[in-house]
């Protein structure tokens, strides 16, 4: 068997990973990928955006699934592009897939559905005046977003009014974040604890993994701007609501209203929650997998992930089913480039991945090698150190004992990650 990966972060390294550990032993392949995919299988450097080429790859290759990564490369057209070919794909198509990369499209799918969500309102540059309007009504404590893909940094989470005024202007005006901020979201702002859900879904039916929790903001005790996402744990069930309960309100009513629009969704959807005493409501939803919760996901589905996600594309799963049960969990944290998340270092050389402990995992997601075949950074989250262990305590205390055997200049990372008095709330 062969597998193709499309994508070049740590999500994708893990996600080559879990497929190499099936029991057949597939080939992987991945595009690009990074200085860990190199070591599963064959990285191939063409760019997870154009669709043609990595169709072209997959049918040279005779590959026997697809799986797309990232969020621009469903934006693009990847999977259409793949199933056009005759390829067995896991990963939506790119209308299904406008959940994520329009989240004024996605508010909409949700009110449809019945989903529990935040109050909403939309708009561009002609109709900020009602944006501004409704900023006043919630008195400025809101979360302004650019409405399309800003590699998870187009949030803006406002305590006044001035706050959410400049986050506007930002995206209006400014255009931080080019065309993904022509159009812009203001929601109400819910307090609660966020937690995150996957189901793997082939269009009608679904299988849930474990909830996960991650950690945005850059620095200790969320402080600092948002990020791509610092480190995670899993499983999150201390304050997640039960999964059936999810299941019932979020996952099915979301896969019924886009069946019914004629976008059935084959892949994984991601539901962000925000849980509080009140219950809980739906934030967002993304049309993969999330980075950097993949990576403590992953590990603890099993070796029979591939078949998995091979009898979703298929559209062969058995029916609604909700995670399995499952022994330990495992915390990742992040180990950043100087300057990220806004121009990071590079091409600094990386040392002590060899004194990791045998069971402790690392995944790639920014590095690459150098002329000299050094493994060397190649971007702003650079490694995820995953600890695991019978509970979160003892899987977190792991992951950080192996990151301080991890050198590069600059090197950075949160100290807090999968406390219970950071992270995931607002």
């Amino acid at each position: 068997m062969r597998v193709l990966v499309v994508g070049s972060g740590g999500r994708e390294h893990a996600l080559a990973w879990a497929c190499a550990r099936h029991e057949s032993r597939p080939e992987i392949i991945c595009a690009p990928g990074n200085g860990g995919t190199a070591q599963l299988g064959t990285n191939v450097t063409i760019s997870s955006t154009d669709a043609p080429a990595v169709a072209r790859l997959a049918r040279e290759r005779e590959v026997d699934l697809v799986i797309i990564g990232p969020d621009a490369a469903l934006a693009a057209g990847v999977s259409d592009t793949c199933r056009e070919a005759g390829l067995t794909v896991f990963g939506p198509s790119s209308a299904a897939a406008k959940i994520e990369w329009s989240k004024t499209h996605a508010k909409q799918v949700m009110d449809r559905a019945g989903v529990p969500t935040a109050r909403w309102r939309s708009g561009n540059g002609e109709s900020r005046s009602d944006l501004f309007d409704f900023v006043l009504e919630l008195d400025g404590h809101c979360v302004v977003k650019a409405d399309g893909l800003a590699a998870g940094k187009g949030v803006a989470v406002c305590d006044t009014r001035e706050e959410a005024f400049a986050a506007l202007a930002g995206c209006l005006h400014e255009r931080r974040f080019g065309d993904a901020g022509s159009v812009a979201v203001v929601e109400e702002r819910l307090h609660g604890t966020e937690v995150s859900v996957f189901a793997v879904c082939d269009g009608r039916r679904y299988q849930l993994l474990w909830p996960a929790r991650d950690y945005k903001r850059a620095h200790d005790s969320d402080h600092g701007p948002n990020t791509g996402g610092m480190g995670a744990y899993a499983p999150a069930t201390n304050g997640c609501p039960p999964l059936g309960e999810v299941a019932e309100r979020v996952i099915e009513p979301t896969l019924a209203a886009l069946a019914e629009a004629g976008t059935p969704f084959v892949g994984c959807l991601y539901v962000g929650l925000m849980v509080s005493s009140d219950g809980f409501r739906a934030l967002e939803f993304n049309a993969r997998f999330g980075d950097p919760e993949t990576q403590v996901v992953v590990p603890l589905a099993g070796p029979g992930f591939l078949d998995l996600l091979l009898a979703a594309a298929r559209g062969e799963l058995a029916g609604p089913a909700l995670a399995p049960v499952v022994a330990g969990a495992a915390v990742v944290v992040v180990a950043a480039a100087q300057g990220y998340p806004a121009v990071p270092r590079t091409n600094d050389p990386i040392t002590g991945l060899d004194d990791l402990d045998d069971d402790v995992l690392c995944f790639h997601a920014g590095t690459a090698r150098d002329e000299r075949g050094r493994l060397v950074t190649a971007g702003g989250r650079v490694l995820g150190i995953v600890g695991r262990g019978a509970d979160v305590a003892t899987a977190r205390r792991r992951a950080y004992e192996n990151l301080e055997r991890v050198h590069f200049a600059g090197m950075w990372s949160r100290s807090d990650i999968a406390t219970l008095t950071a992270g995931a709330k607002r």
